[in-house]
Order: C-alpha cells, then structure tokens, then sequence
C-alpha cells in the first residue's frame, strides 16, 4: 500500500484544506522559509510500513509511520489545519497522532506531527 498517495487523496478532496492548501501538497518537498506566503503541506513517511500482526504465518496488518507538516504565515489556519488533517487520518485510515512539535521562525508557522498505526492488509482474500 502507498500510504502517501492514499493520505494525500484523502487531504486533496477535503473542502477545506483544498481552499487553504491548493496544489501545495508535496512529498518529501520542503519551501524556503522565506517562500512561505501561503499555507503549504508536506507528507513523509518517517519509516517504510513494516508487516506486523501475524497469524498462522502470514502478516495481517502494516504498520505505519507518517510525518506531516503544515507551513504557513498564519498562525491560526496553521493549527485549523493541522487539526484537519489530524481528525481525516484517524476517520480514514484510523491512524492516531503519535507526537508533534509546533514552530514559529521568521513569518512562518509549522506544525509538524506523527501518525501512528496499523492498517490491515488488502489482499487477504487473495492469499
């Protein structure tokens, strides 16, 4: 499963961070701080989803690991956003936040945070 693209499906159809974000969601891409003059989002994975929850040998559920960021010059539509984003990943995929860090440098507001979670596997029928 390629978490990043099933997020980021989830995120770019959401009518609210569709008007603030746009086209700025990126993978792995970072702005320049300086560059920050509306909000802006980036997804990572902090480690490549792992096979976890076995039975009768065979695994049932990824374990993933997710890093996102939310850059912007507002620091009220930093957080909105943030919070937005925070309540679509558990709704969809029931991935939980796992940590955060709030910043403030030069004009630009980030939140950053850490989803953690296990989704089962798509295949199982298959197998």
């Amino acid at each position: 499963m390629d978490i990043l693209d099933a997020v980021y499906q989830v995120l770019k159809v959401d009518p609210y961070i569709s008007e603030q974000i746009e086209n700025r969601i990126k993978f792995y891409e970072y702005p320049e701080s300086g560059a920050v003059d509306r909000p802006y989002m980036v997804l990572e994975e902090v480690q490549p989803s792992q096979p976890s929850t076995f039975a009768d040998g065979t695994w049932l559920t990824l374990d993933i690991h997710l890093h996102v960021e939310i850059w912007s010059p507002n620091r009220t539509i930093t957080r909105l956003l943030a919070e937005r984003v925070q309540n679509l990943v558990w709704k969809k995929f029931k991935i939980g936040q796992r940590g955060g860090l709030p910043e403030y440098d030069n004009g630009v507001y980030r939140d950053a945070r850490r989803y953690q979670g296990l989704i089962y596997r798509n295949d199982l029928n298959q197998l």
